[in-house]
């Protein structure tokens, strides 16, 4: 397949609920995306999305090269169960010099056989439970992401305790070191904002520090 004159294309290998969501996520932003499975049924369900979904049967050199996965900026591996093929897919994916690739682990010892040979690894089902966790701990927590260093950007929901409150009064950097990079309200996010505003019914907060120091300041405004 010819490499298309267009903006990043993605690779979806495995069409199970996980890839079916890249793929309908990707495809949404208008995102040029190739989809492949063993599965017909599945590539079929995928084909809603994109018209370049294709049944695959085996997940060799040759195969993933007839599909144009070579030709991707990006490609991500949503093989979790069959741990062997999970490897060897991302082996080969490997070996094609696509620039990103992605591979969904399920274990913690399949996470760092895949990070060894060098692709990056997510465990959508960890991330997920730790996500539901910290909301049923926090009453304030709406969404998080995880950096290296074990730094977050987190978004948290202004309590009672905050409103009225100003930005210098919270002193979040002396107490907790802790930085806000954007407030949302009314529907909108500013980044720019003077250390006298006072916290509002509504706002949500993004704020990035460590994970400790993260969760020690929202227990104490709960």
């Amino acid at each position: 397949m010819k490499k298309r004159e267009t903006s990043a294309t993605f690779g979806i290998i495995g069409l199970g609920r996980f890839g079916l969501a890249l793929v309908e996520c990707l495809s949404h932003a208008e995102k040029e995306v190739i989809a492949i499975d063993k599965d017909e049924a599945r590539v079929k369900q995928a084909r809603r999305f994109t018209d370049l979904a294709m049944v695959v049967e085996s997940l060799d050199q040759d195969s993933l090269e007839e599909a144009g996965i070579q030709n991707c900026d990006t490609v991500v591996i949503c093989i979790g169960e069959q741990v062997d093929v999970s490897v060897l897919t991302t082996m080969t994916v490997l070996n094609l010099n696509v620039p990103h690739v992605i591979a969904k682990a399920n274990s913690l010892m399949h996470g760092e056989v895949l990070k060894r040979l060098g692709a990056k690894v997510v465990y959508p089902e960890w991330d997920m439970a730790v996500r539901l966790g910290k909301g049923l701990i926090y009453d304030n927590f709406l969404d998080s992401v995880a950096l290296e260093g074990n730094v977050e950007v987190r978004r948290i929901q202004v309590s009672d305790r905050l409103i009225g409150v100003s930005i210098r009064e919270a002193d979040m950097r002396r107490k907790y070191n802790l930085n806000i990079i954007a407030i949302e309200h009314c529907k909108r996010t500013d980044v720019d904002f003077p250390s006298d505003y006072r916290f509002q019914e509504g706002d949500v907060i993004c704020v990035i520090g460590q994970i400790r120091n993260i969760e020690r300041f929202e227990n104490d405004i709960q």
